[in-house]
């Protein structure tokens, strides 16, 4: 039985965890263990990952979620790297609470807009960004590879809170 759902700031010892959700939820688009290592230990990036606790016999922490953010202080902008939580984990507001940890980080590193790019075939992880004040403002066309799906960009402005 899950206790709680902890998050925390990554560190490079969280990397291999990491790459245990990154690799099956984004398959052939999965950044690589050294890509991730790279930015987790960036000062210029800002890495959570959310530790589900077991209480009752003592159980080690399991990371069944993470989100980085790129926000180098004083540059103004901020962009969402990457948000993964594991299917099981999914539609229980994991991931808002990531991403509004992550514009919390951005607002403390005096960001004023904050970007990010998401599937056009992903209508759950668009509404989510909506619903925190993200609008769209571009498409890429075929971005995303090998399928040739499109990328959203979204920003949200001044009010990151």
């Amino acid at each position: 039985m899950i206790d709680s759902i902890v998050l925390r700031q990554a560190t490079t010892d969280d990397v291999s965890a990491i790459m245990e959700i990154e690799t099956p939820v984004f398959a052939g688009e999965a950044w690589s263990f050294e890509a991730m290592a790279r930015d987790v230990g960036d000062r210029n990036c800002f890495y959570l990952v959310a530790e589900a606790h077991t209480d009752a016999l003592g159980g080690e922490p399991t990371v069944v979620g993470y989100a980085g953010l790129l926000a180098p202080r004083g540059s103004g902008d901020g962009d969402i790297q990457t948000i993964a939580v594991l299917p099981e984990f999914r539609s229980s507001g994991l991931g808002r609470r990531l991403m509004t940890a992550l514009l919390d980080e951005a607002e403390a590193r005096n960001a004023t807009r904050v970007f990010l790019e998401v599937r056009a075939d992903n209508p759950h992880a668009i509404a989510l960004y909506a619903s925190l004040g993200f609008e769209e403002i571009a498409v890429r066309p075929g971005y995303y590879q090998p399928e040739g799906v499109d990328a959203v960009i979204m920003k949200k402005g001044a009010d990151l809170s």
